[in-house]
């Protein structure tokens, strides 16, 4: 049961991390396994057993959810963006009473205020200009743009681990977002098909950028590591700024869909809301 209520957790962080304007860290927060998830990965050779144990199962499901809803999000985001997008809102927010229990019974200090504002404010920022896209990039195989691509890769998985930002918000600015996402579609046809010019085109573009993530994850989660370890309220501040910024981040890069709300949407919305913040508050538990 443990494994697969991890597996799920994994899936929806997954999923986050695939939507601009959801942040995959701050599902992790929401679904109670941040501070664990930094912690295996910065001592995963330290405590290997301990960490692949926990490790494994958020990944099968990211995994599972990659494949999945590179598919199928296109489809639910065209034809019910507003109810899909208020779904993660409710999963952003049902993870906000379990942080705020980080903070509570501690004085308030004007530290942690700026704190808040600062990360509050960066997330609003990034949303308030992620529809400008940058230009298309292009993808084919040379030595140039593997080393771009690993590093966007770095980028990329930094900014889906720090919490409140949306790793595909950056590469959508960085103009790689669709690329990478027909990308992995298009290796997955190709595995199914067997077709050996698809899985290697694939391999050239999906290798050096799922390097530079790897990298980059390991390298951020240990900066975080020792500012949790020094800082802690300041940290949890920030995240809270993060996670109540969030919904107003995902509104903000979906304007167009909420202007146009339908009847039926804010219906569908008023069970998919709920549906989020608990989800989130039963994997949180």
């Amino acid at each position: 049961m443990d494994f697969f209520k991890s597996v799920c957790k994994g899936a929806v962080i997954g999923i986050a991390n695939i939507i601009p304007g959801v942040s995959g860290g701050t599902m992790a927060v929401s679904m109670g396994i941040y501070d664990k998830l930094i912690h295996c990965i910065t001592h995963l050779f330290k405590e290997l057993k301990k960490s692949v144990a926990f490790l494994v199962p958020i990944v099968i499901g990211a995994a599972i959810a990659l494949i999945a809803s590179s598919f199928g999000l296109e489809y639910l985001f065209n034809h019910f963006p507003v109810p899909t997008n208020l779904l993660f809102v409710g999963l952003i927010l049902g993870g906000l009473p379990a942080v705020a229990k980080k903070v509570k019974g501690n004085k308030l200090k004007v530290g942690h205020t700026v704190a808040f504002l600062i990360f509050f404010a960066l997330v609003v920022t990034f949303a308030a200009i992620g529809e400008r896209e940058g230009t298309q990039a292009d993808l084919s195989f040379n030595f140039l743009n593997v080393l771009l691509l690993f590093g966007i890769g770095v980028i990329a998985s930094a900014t889906m681990v720090v919490p409140g930002v949306s790793g595909s918000m950056i590469l959508l600015l960085l103009g790689y977002y669709h690329p990478i996402i027909e990308n992995i579609n298009a290796f997955i046809r190709a595995l199914t098909a067997f077709d050996m010019d698809g899985i290697l085109k694939g391999f050239g573009v999906l290798m050096p950028f799922g390097i530079g993530v790897v990298v980059g994850i390991f390298a951020i989660a240990k900066m975080i590591e020792i500012i949790f370890a020094k800082f802690p309220l300041y940290a949890f501040w920030a995240i809270i700024g993060l996670i109540v910024a969030s919904p107003i981040a995902i509104v903000l890069m979906n304007l167009e869909s909420f202007a146009g709300v339908t009847l039926l949407a804010v219906a569908a919305s008023v069970i998919t809301l709920p549906l989020g913040f608990f989800i989130a508050m039963k994997l949180g538990e």
